[in-house]
């Protein structure tokens, strides 16, 4: 119960579940992947973007070259290994390409993702990309999103003309040696062996060839809705579960954004959570080494239960 005594409200208390008990959190065991969220300004507009990216949002303002480099300079300090970046569309970042640079040359391996659509495929970030040095290639994964490998299904997410425009990407991607991987949704209810053997046929007739069976070249994500209503994560699902508190995002990753009006970037808890103010831990990413609060329903859909991760 609450102070007033009225009953406590789910994923509301970040110690106590609606039901009474122990809520789980998750500690930091090493900050593995930090993301940089480069704004949420986007090429397109999704039936259902988590983090509501789209030609007119810019809640998530552009993060700058300067403010990237003072993150990729304590992680570095940090032993962190990868580096991931994310949007809204990358590409719409006027700062991307100096971003992209500092990190690779700072030693990291680099995740970008895009939708590989116009904003990557304009001729000043084409000549850009294949100037990247190979050392640094060798580093550099694009994860391009396919929301399903057939384009009635993609475009009635991602609009009409998006299953082409992508194809045109990966296939532009894949002809110049990039290393690629996808990313999918499963929200059709086939199983996921149908889904990756849907992919395998996608990307075959572009002539692409990914080892659809690796979750780390195709990933299929776990769905979330605004109207999802998941169990709340206690102590106790741990071991229900068979899971650890270290199989889980938020136990190896962080994400920088800048939010409108702010001065500065900020670090938020995980890539999922970027308009909650609960899970912003602090300025700098030695700040933000405190333990999470599974205190979001997209925490027990995406991660827990849906064993999905970002990174």
């Amino acid at each position: 119960m609450m102070a007033d005594g009225s009953a406590l409200q789910k994923f509301f208390d970040p110690h106590t579940t609606a039901k009474g008990d122990k809520r789980a959190w998750v500690p930091m065991k090493q900050l593995e992947t930090l993301w940089l969220n480069t704004g949420t300004l986007c090429n397109i507009e999704c039936e259902n973007c988590y983090i509501l990216s789209s030609p007119k949002n810019d809640d998530l303002v552009y993060l700058t070259q300067d403010e990237a480099k003072e993150y990729l300079d304590e992680a570095k300090t940090m032993g962190t290994r990868e580096i991931g970046i994310t949007g809204g569309e990358p590409f719409m970042n006027p700062h991307i390409l100096g971003i992209m640079d500092d990190a690779l040359s700072a030693g990291f391996e680099l995740l970008v993702l895009t939708n590989a659509m116009r904003p990557m495929m304009r001729p000043r970030i084409q000549e850009a990309l294949l100037a990247i040095p190979q050392d640094h290639r060798d580093r550099l994964t694009f994860r391009v999103s396919m929301d399903h490998y057939t384009e009635e299904h993609h475009d009635a997410e991602r609009g009409k003309g998006s299953f082409d425009l992508a194809h045109q990407g990966i296939k532009w991607l894949a002809e110049n040696g990039f290393r690629l991987a996808i990313a999918g949704r499963s929200i059709w209810g086939e199983s996921e062996d149908e889904a990756r053997t849907g992919y395998d046929g996608m990307l075959k007739g572009l002539g692409v060839t990914l080892d659809v069976t690796d979750p780390k070249q195709l990933v299929i994500f776990a769905e979330m809705r605004e109207q999802d209503d998941p169990p709340e994560i206690t102590t106790e699902c741990w071991s229900i579960l068979n899971k650890s508190p270290t199989d889980i995002m938020c136990s190896s990753s962080r994400m920088v954004v800048k939010r409108k009006g702010a001065d500065e970037p900020v670090v938020l808890a995980c890539t999922l959570l970027a308009y909650d103010e609960r899970f912003e831990m602090g300025r700098t990413l030695a700040e933000a080494k405190r333990p999470v609060s599974l205190n979001h329903k997209w925490c027990a859909t995406f991660c827990v239960l849906g064993g999905s991760s970002c990174s």
